[in-house]
């Protein structure tokens, strides 16, 4: 069965815009549906027929009355299908059973190394999966879909990875085929901070439109969120910033090599050398998360530097996007305050006073939940919005 046939058959497009409203979790009476839709009573009835056919409404008690049969109520049943959930990163691998509200109902994590190729980290993953799935009990048919977030450039449309600098083996590998080997259905690939991006604004920022996760670990990139929906661009490289030049000003002095982008300054490995050449030796982001962690001085200031630099980036973002959130996730977001408040100096510097006005920049707190909660929001939006072209969170 082809993608686009199994999404047709889990919700008619019609019956679409009925259930986006109950997907906010809030029982209600049709009469109230009719009241927020404009829809005729029989036109509600209708497509109320359809959605609990397919398992995605069911019965919620009923309303007090106010004489004569009390009316009754309908609720989204987000428990009636489930999303496999896998959040692929440089050193590390998530896999999670989710259902159609983004809850995660099990999962397993591991240490990791994308550098192994994609054969051995695929096949982790669908041991791993299966496992998942057998021990919840779910029919087969009840999976609508696999979400994959991986640590570089995707090309969302085929879900192939494109020339990913930290993942040797990976371009144009077809991770979809792959996975559907084992589980036929449609499987969705997205880069990695896109999904960090929907898990962090589903779980903490519910009701903001406008937010940029920036990622900070073996590499630097941006998931954005505009207008409510996540921005990929044409083909799906957007918010690569790991390969923009620092912008130096007076306040930011040039430093490091003369053709070196905001990656080769502010990753792990980046931080890392330079600790190491100020006498620090430390070669991964753990080892810089550890020395930041003694409070040594000339390791905070390092930290903060590199801060400085990503704020010299993101600041241009600020002005072209105006998010409302900025959150900093990945491996050195966990080193403590300085990396924030060296991007807090110079994005407040550098920024519009319209930008700033209400910017919030704080440090991510999905935790490891927030890459695969991302996915699973992902493969959610694609079943239950056909003809939406990027996916939304499912909170309110």
């Amino acid at each position: 069965m082809t993608d686009s046939a199994r999404d047709s058959a889990l919700v008619a497009a019609d019956a679409a815009e009925l259930l986006t409203i109950l997907r906010d979790g809030i029982p209600r009476t049709r009469a109230q549906l009719a009241e927020l839709t404009g829809m005729a009573r029989s036109t509600i009835a209708s497509r109320i027929d359809l959605l609990t056919a397919a398992g995605l409404v069911i019965p919620a008690g009923d309303d007090p009355s106010s004489g004569g049969r009390p009316p009754a109520r309908i609720r989204f049943h987000a428990e009636s299908r489930v999303v496999l959930a896998i959040d692929l990163g440089a050193t590390h691998g998530v896999v999670a059973l989710a259902d159609l509200s983004g809850t995660i109902m099990a999962s397993r994590s591991e240490r990791l190394s994308i550098a192994d190729g994609p054969e051995d980290i695929l096949d982790w993953v669908l041991e791993v999966a299966c496992e998942l799935y057998s021990d919840s009990g779910r029919r087969p048919e009840e999976l609508i879909g696999v979400g994959v977030g991986v640590p570089g450039p995707v090309e969302h449309s085929t879900g192939l990875p494109v020339n990913p600098p930290i993942m040797p083996g990976w371009d144009r590998f077809d991770i979809p085929r792959y996975i559907r080997r084992v589980f036929d259905v449609p499987v969705l690939v997205d880069n990695d901070v896109n999904l960090l991006a929907l898990g962090e604004q589903t779980l903490m920022w519910p009701e903001e439109t406008d937010l940029l996760f920036v990622k900070v670990a073996t590499g630097v990139g941006a998931g954005i969120i505009s207008g409510g929906r996540l921005q990929r661009g044409a083909l799906g490289s957007a918010g690569d910033l790991g390969h923009v030049r620092v912008p130096f000003g007076t306040d930011t002095p040039s430093h490091g090599e003369q053709d070196a982008d905001l990656e080769a300054l502010v990753s792990g490995p980046a931080i890392a050398r330079t600790l190491t050449e100020l006498g620090f030796p430390a070669s991964t982001s753990d080892d810089v998360v550890e020395l930041a962690r003694t409070g040594n001085p000339r390791v905070l200031e390092a930290i903060r530097q590199a801060g400085r630099d990503l704020g010299a980036v993101v600041a241009t973002c600020v002005n072209l996007l105006n998010p409302s959130v900025i959150v900093v996730g990945g491996s050195l977001s966990r080193v403590g305050e300085q990396l924030l408040a060296g991007m807090r100096e110079v994005v407040y510097q550098r920024s519009t006073p319209l930008a700033t006005q209400h910017l919030t920049i704080t440090q991510s707190r999905s935790g490891e939940t927030g890459g695969v909660i991302g996915a699973a929001v992902m493969v959610v939006q694609r079943a239950l919005d056909p003809g939406a072209g990027t996916p939304r969170s499912l909170f309110r």
